[in-house]
Parts: structure tokens; sequence; C-alpha cells
């Protein structure tokens, strides 16, 4: 049969099995199943928070004529549901305020805390005793008054006795 000397059809195993290694490692990652299981709670917590707002909030919101989820405001060409547009902003904020207090901060504060140090990188240029100006950490005269210069302090080591006075200019 032709198809099997197609070399299309030869190399096909090949290509695919690059494609479908490189989906296996992106869904085998952790951030997607990390990601699938928030939505779902966050879905899911939604729907407690709607039934808490519609069913114990709002209904301790006096409106005249009724519920405050059927309030409607009338006008000229039809009525407007405003009280469902206020039970979703009420649920919102709280879902809102959740995520922030019980989610966003406590991994922040994670984060600062394990977060590695930054090194600190050491200085490239000193002043002159002199003049004030900067000039290379290793330089040995000033490029600006020709003043020699003191050795530069090592890092964790104490200045010398001749780092500690200052060269007499002559």
């Amino acid at each position: 049969m032709a198809l099997w000397n197609n070399p299309t059809v030869t190399g096909a195993e090949k290509r695919v099995g690059g494609w479908l290694s490189g989906f296996k490692a992106f869904i085998l990652r952790g951030n997607v199943v990390d990601l699938a299981i928030g939505i779902v709670i966050g879905a899911a917590f939604t729907a407690v928070v709607n039934g808490l707002v519609n069913d114990i909030i709002t209904p301790l919101i006096p409106v005249p004529g009724g519920s405050f989820a059927d309030w409607t405001v009338k006008l000229p060409y039809g009525s407007l549901k405003t009280g469902a547009f206020i039970n979703a902003v009420i649920t919102f904020l709280i879902v809102a305020l959740v995520i922030y207090f019980f989610v966003v901060r406590p991994v922040n504060a994670l984060m600062a805390r394990y977060k590695p140090k930054e090194a600190q990188e050491p200085p490239t240029t000193r002043d002159c005793p002199y003049c004030l100006s900067s000039v290379p950490l290793m330089a040995t005269r000033c490029a600006y008054c020709t003043s020699p210069l003191p050795p530069p302090n090592q890092p964790n080591q104490p200045p010398t006795a001749y780092q500690q006075q200052a060269p007499q200019r002559g």
C-alpha cells in the first residue's frame, strides 16, 4: 500500500510526539492543576456568597414595597432591576475582600519571608578625600585634583592606620 511509503506519513509520530510531550510537560508542571482547583473553589465560594447576600444581607436592607432583590426603578420605556445589580456588587465586594485578606496578603507575606535576599553589589567608585569627586574604586590618584589616594577598604576588613588618616597634600 502506498500509505506506508508516503514521506508525509512516516515521520508523523515523531512530530506529534514532540507536541504531545510539550503538552504533557505543561499539564504536569503544577500551575495548571493549581489554577483549575482555584477556579473550582472560587466558583463554589461565589455561590455561597451569592446565597449569603441574597438570603441574609439584602433582606435586612429596608426597601419600601417589598424585597430588596426585587427592587426596580420604573422608567418611561421600561424598568431597571437595580436590586439584582446591587446584590452582584455586594457579592463581588465580599468575594474580593475574602480573597484579599485570606489569599493575597498571606501569600505576599510568605513570599517576602522566604524570598532570597538580593546580594548587594559592591561599590565601583569612591570619593576623593580632598575634592570629593567620584573616582574609580581601585584608582591610586584622583583624576580631578591629582592627589594620591589611599588604598580602598577591602570588604569585611577594618581600615589600616594608613587608611584612617588622610594623606598630607604636598
